[in-house]
């Protein structure tokens, strides 16, 4: 425990970039995955085979592989991101490891986040769409007013369960030189070696903690969303 509690705080400042990766990539994989489902199950067919291709290659590509693409080919293609160093949110830095990192993982998850909305849109009777365009209706418009309302409630869990696994994936961000909580825990068992087991347990709780938030959350929007 004293490896942790003298060294309080380097281990917050592991779990804050923590919660940075995981804010911002959530955020953008809620839009992207957003964008990709309506493109699904919109009637362009050229949009929809897009959005499929898209979903088959980064539904099954391991996340690792894409960390290795962002942080090694795509600085050989001339995308170093170099331009967001200059940035400050809040007194912190964004680096260009960091921009890699979060472009990674909202490439992974959008992903499933497409497949979570498509699902819920899927379970919105027909009728529906058809008494939407029945009334003049465009197509984004009856995604907008009448089929995502009815399908939010559906894809509050799925989409719960995706963002619980983006909370941990982003510890993949540790191979590559992110001073996350996984890397510093790395750190924190080479200088005490003696203490691994309690360095383990008082990260695992930080952990435990943040996936317990995002399921309380949930939890919240499903009783006010759900049918009285």
């Amino acid at each position: 425990m004293e490896a942790v509690f003298s060294n309080f705080g380097e281990y917050l400042d592991a779990f804050g970039v923590t919660l940075a990766l995981f804010a911002v990539s959530g955020l953008a994989s809620m839009v992207l995955g957003l964008v990709l489902a309506t493109m699904r199950v919109g009637p362009v067919s050229v949009l929809r085979g897009a959005a499929g291709l898209y979903v088959t290659v980064f539904r099954n590509t391991p996340l690792l592989v894409i960390f290795i693409f962002m942080a090694v080919a795509a600085p050989k293609l001339g995308y170093t991101f170099r331009f967001v160093e200059d940035v400050e949110i809040a007194g912190w830095n964004v680096s260009a490891y960091f921009t890699r990192a979060c472009i990674a993982l909202t490439l992974y998850t959008s992903a499933f986040v497409c497949e979570g909305i498509r699902s819920g849109v899927n379970s919105v009777q027909l009728g529906q769409a058809e008494a939407a365009r029945a009334v003049g209706m465009t197509f984004l418009q009856s995604m907008r007013h009448v089929i995502l309302p009815q399908a939010g409630r559906a894809v509050i869990p799925p989409l719960a369960s995706v963002q619980i696994a983006l909370a941990k994936n982003t510890s993949v961000a540790a191979v590559f030189g992110m001073a996350e909580a996984t890397a510093t825990m790395r750190a924190f068992n080479n200088n005490y070696a003696d203490q691994r087991v309690q360095i383990f347990l008082l990260f695992a709780l930080g952990y435990i903690v943040i996936v317990e938030i995002i399921s309380f959350g949930s939890h919240m929007l499903e009783r006010r969303a759900k049918v009285a």
